[in-house]
């Protein structure tokens, strides 16, 4: 098993993102393909992959949505998507040198300041608290 595709018993996977990240700049440089991982092409194709598992939703009811994963068939091609996404972010975070991991977590502590739960003792102060967007 790769160092970066351990499963434990559980049935999660224990990733390593820098492995990751070492396997797909070696898959990209096998082929030759660095001269194309240019920070905009990989923006753009990360928007592609994304709106490729947007493309799997669009016409479904909420309900429907739920059950996505229920389809064998849709389940696979709901985490090739995801799979695609998460390459192409890894990618852009590697030839822009950001820690994708720190990335999320600052940005979370950033919202979590922005955003404080109803309730929280320190809730004066924040943005309105029914916006549903992390940005």
């Amino acid at each position: 098993m790769s160092e970066a595709s351990e499963t434990d018993s559980s049935g999660t996977s224990d990733l390593d993102v820098r492995a990751l990240q070492r396997r797909l700049a070696a898959f990209a440089a096998a082929r030759d393909w660095q001269p194309f991982h240019t920070p905009k092409n990989l923006a753009a194709a990360l928007s592609v992959e994304a709106s490729e598992l947007v493309e799997i939703f669009q016409w479904l009811t909420p309900e429907q949505s739920s059950r996505v994963m229920e389809a064998p068939e849709t389940a696979a091609r709901v985490e090739d998507e995801v799979a695609d996404v998460l390459a192409y972010l890894l990618q852009f975070c590697e030839v822009l040198g950001i820690d994708a991991l720190a990335a999320l977590s600052a940005k979370i502590d950033r919202n979590e300041r922005r955003f404080p739960a109803p309730g929280a003792a320190d809730s004066r102060g924040g943005e309105r608290g029914d916006r549903h967007s992390p940005e």
